[in-house]
């Protein structure tokens, strides 16, 4: 799905949903709507675009967006994934996409997790997508949180499964293009808790990453497998 094709099905969507949550008398808020960011490029470390075919299936990538210091989990599932309605924390319903891609199999979420903001830094990442299940009964293809074991399906729009997640993780909404194979991430759907990260975190992102912590990523964005990311991905 293009850009073009993605906003429209939103769009679409957005007005059903909209429709039913006027009769029961809610509102939408705002973080249940596409909030568009920079469009960044996704690239490879040599800085050359990446391409989509590139990308191992079920394996852990990742790239920082939409600031310098807030990650994103890049997966190919390996298989069509179709759109699904969720809710945030305060239950305002929204429509995420799917997967996009030429199989409609690449998903993107933010990588810090819905619970205790749990996130992968330099040093270790206690959370990440497992292809087969860990010893605590994880079960295969979910993203998995090892602070209190929080579980999410990445193919219905990282919907919580298990653990305290009071929502999904918040989605990074990528453009495809057929014609070069390459991916470009342009906003983000759900419930976002930047704010609420970069509060927390303040002290350890000022010294991980500077004065820049919160600028926004802008034309292009560098794509990492996570063991590169991070030096010690936990298995728990």
């Amino acid at each position: 799905m293009d850009r073009r094709s993605f906003l429209e099905s939103c769009s679409a969507s957005a007005a059903c949903l909209s429709a039913a949550v006027a009769v029961s008398g809610a509102s939408w808020a705002s973080n249940a709507r596409p909030k568009e960011y920079a469009r960044a490029v996704l690239v490879d470390e040599r800085g050359d675009p990446l391409k989509a075919a590139a990308l191992q299936p079920q394996a852990n990538y990742v790239f920082n967006y939409p600031f310098e210091a807030t990650p994103v989990f890049l997966l190919d599932l390996g298989k069509p994934v179709a759109p699904n309605t969720l809710t945030t924390e305060d239950r305002q319903a929204y429509v995420w996409p799917g997967g996009v891609g030429s199989r409609r199999s690449i998903v993107a979420y933010c990588a810090i997790c819905a619970h205790e903001l749990v996130y992968p830094t330099r040093e270790v990442s206690f959370i990440s997508f497992r292809k087969t299940r860990a010893q605590r009964g994880v079960q295969d293809g979910l993203i998995h949180c090892c602070a209190e074991h929080s579980q999410y399906d990445p193919a219905r729009g990282a919907e919580v499964l298990a653990g305290p997640a009071r929502q999904p993780l918040c989605a990074v909404l990528l453009e495809y293009d057929p014609a070069t194979d390459g991916l470009a991430a342009h906003g983000t759907l759900g419930g976002e808790l930047f704010d609420r990260f970069f509060e927390k975190y303040a002290l350890k992102l000022s010294l991980d990453v500077g004065p820049n912590a919160h600028r926004p990523v802008a034309r292009q964005a560098v794509v990492r497998t996570l063991e590169r990311y991070s030096r010690n991905p936990i298995q728990c």
